[in-house]
């Protein structure tokens, strides 16, 4: 599978635009104007990139809690989600949803929620809805390693594996549910093994490599797309910062952190690249492009409206109206 060097510039400015966004969500959120817990999913760039690029925009995204990437990468006016994470009404759900509820169905971004695990069962919603409508789009479920003890991933991945509906596990291993490394929680050295019992295909993949994750994704969506079931993908990658923005991380060894930030996913990019013959200054313009946006959307989330009190009661039911108390 040959990826060009536009594609991989691509794939750069956005891996660039992912950390530069949650950089200003961290800073933002420790500086308590953002509010609620925000999850960052820094070093773990290759893998929302790799996987979205390999998607059509009416695919079916559910991203987790550490999923601002995927988001971004859906087609959402990025600058909404932004204005979302900081609660105000320009937000692309109104202020509503904060860091972890962002959902955009125009494009495919089917949202996540509070419960753990439950998105691998929501998706099995969209997946029969492509099989029975003869349709060939895919449905792809991001979740981390702790995700996986859950209960509902085994009743998902049965389902989807007996009706062979087309959904891709993307099961980003950052090696830390919380505060506990996965080895401390499951028998398995690779956790996409755990597949087998099921009997559907499941690949390990270099989760800082966006090349391996963009190759791996699509061999799992031609399965999906000719309707030969679902596949789970392993990402080995890492998460830089703690469980939430403020997390001081003090179960990982500095060392074993450090390890991992030389693998950084960009850093990798930026080499092959130039290893390709591109040039240290056009990469430079792609940084000051990505810094740009970035600057745009703060000054739009910063000097947008806050959310009106009385929204607050709307989209509660559907169909019904909530009284608010005033």
């Amino acid at each position: 599978m040959s990826i060009s060097n536009e594609q991989l510039l691509e794939m750069y400015y956005s891996m660039l635009l992912i950390r530069k966004f949650e950089d200003a969500i961290d800073l933002y959120a420790k500086k308590g104007i953002i509010p609620g817990f925000v999850h960052l999913s820094t070093g773990q760039e290759a893998c929302h990139v790799g996987v979205v690029k390999a998607l059509r925009p009416t695919d079916f995204k559910y991203p987790d809690h550490r999923g601002h990437g995927a988001i971004l990468m859906c087609g959402t006016d990025k600058k909404r989600v932004m204005a979302e994470i900081f609660g105000k009404a320009t937000g692309i759900n109104g202020g509503r949803g904060g860091s972890m509820h962002v959902n955009d169905i125009e494009f495919g971004n089917m949202g996540f929620n509070g419960i753990q695990g439950s998105i691998t069962l929501t998706a099995l919603g969209t997946a029969f809805a492509s099989q029975y409508k003869g349709t060939d789009e895919v449905s792809v479920v991001f979740m981390g390693d702790g995700t996986l003890g859950e209960g509902a991933c085994h009743e998902s991945i049965n389902l989807a594996a007996t009706w062979k509906l087309p959904v891709i596990y993307a099961l980003i291993n950052n090696q830390y549910a919380i505060s506990t490394h996965y080895t401390e929680a499951h028998p398995q050295k690779q956790l996409a093994t755990w597949a087998d019992g099921y009997g559907v295909p499941n690949e390990v993949v270099d989760g800082n490599d966006v090349e391996a994750v963009y190759e791996a994704t699509t061999r799992a969506v031609q399965r999906a797309r000719k309707g030969e079931g679902p596949t789970l993908l392993e990402f080995m990658t890492y998460r830089w910062q703690g469980h939430f923005a403020g997390d001081p991380a003090a179960y990982r060894p500095e060392e074993e952190v450090q390890a991992w930030k030389e693998k950084c996913p960009i850093k990798r990019l930026k080499e092959k690249l130039l290893a390709k013959g591109e040039s240290e200054e056009a990469l430079k313009v792609i940084e000051d492009k990505a810094n740009k946006e970035i600057e745009e959307m703060l000054e739009y989330s910063l000097n947008s409206p806050e959310p009106d009190p009385e929204e607050a009661v709307k989209h509660v039911y559907v169909g019904w109206e909530v009284e608010s108390k005033k």
